[in-house]
């Protein structure tokens, strides 16, 4: 019996997670694609979606890959883009009593955004698995991996992702992620926030330190609104 529930919270898992499992092909075939035009082989393309899983340093770091490429500069925007992993694994820690610390390690190696976010919603609402969390986690990581091969194998013959639109693949699923978390007034002022201190960064520094100033004025913003709610109450 107790296998049968660990194989249904598995499958719940990945039932959940199913709509953003497939949203992620694009983009991974989008990442393929570019890493194919950088010069590499469908093997580092797979290779760096199997040991980095994070969407968005991957990406920034073919927008700056040089031949050869600057290892320093690649590690330093990579730090700078999955900082918020950070805050995130803090976050959805707090909510694994029934992980064992091994469980909660390998969680931690798999954790992305999407995943992320689906979790915290879980958690809100019923008690976070590691067989359910293995089921939103597995797929979706096996899926960004597949299609980073795809699309890598197929990078010539896909061509500029902006001239069919695979492009606004990677903005549309985070702005759904968004959406999810949709509390009415003051999660517009944390976006508010968030997307004004990083319009401005980038406008005024070089590289990707509009991430970091997004995110640090995000959290300054939710500080602010938390307090405010405190003081309400």
């Amino acid at each position: 019996m107790k296998r049968v529930g660990i194989s249904q919270e598995f499958f719940g898992g990945m039932r959940a997670m199913a709509p953003l499992t497939v949203a992620v092909i694009p983009i991974g075939l989008v990442f393929g694609a570019v890493a194919a035009s950088k010069g590499l082989s469908s093997f580092e393309a797979t290779l760096m979606s199997v040991l980095v899983f994070a969407g968005g340093s991957q990406f920034v770091a073919m927008d700056i890959w040089t031949h050869p490429a600057s290892w320093g500069a690649l590690a330093f925007s990579a730090l700078l883009v999955n900082i918020r992993h950070v805050l995130m694994s803090a976050s959805i820690g707090t909510k694994m009593p029934a992980f064992s610390g091994p469980a909660k390690y390998a969680a931690m190696l798999l954790l992305a955004d999407e995943i992320w976010a689906m979790a915290e919603v879980r958690a809100g609402e019923n008690r976070l698995t590691p067989a359910w969390y293995a089921g939103l986690a597995v797929p979706f990581y096996c899926v960004w991996v597949l299609a980073s091969l795809a699309g890598a194998a197929a990078g010539a013959f896909l061509g500029d992702p902006e001239a069919i639109g695979l492009d606004f693949a990677f903005p549309a699923v985070f702005t759904v992620l968004v959406m999810g978390f949709w509390k009415g007034r003051d999660t517009g002022a944390v976006l508010a926030a968030s997307a004004t201190a990083a319009v401005l960064a980038h406008q005024f520094l070089p590289g990707v330190w509009y991430i970091a100033a997004g995110a640090a004025a995000g959290v300054a913003a939710t500080l602010v609104t938390n307090r405010h709610q405190e003081a309400c109450a």
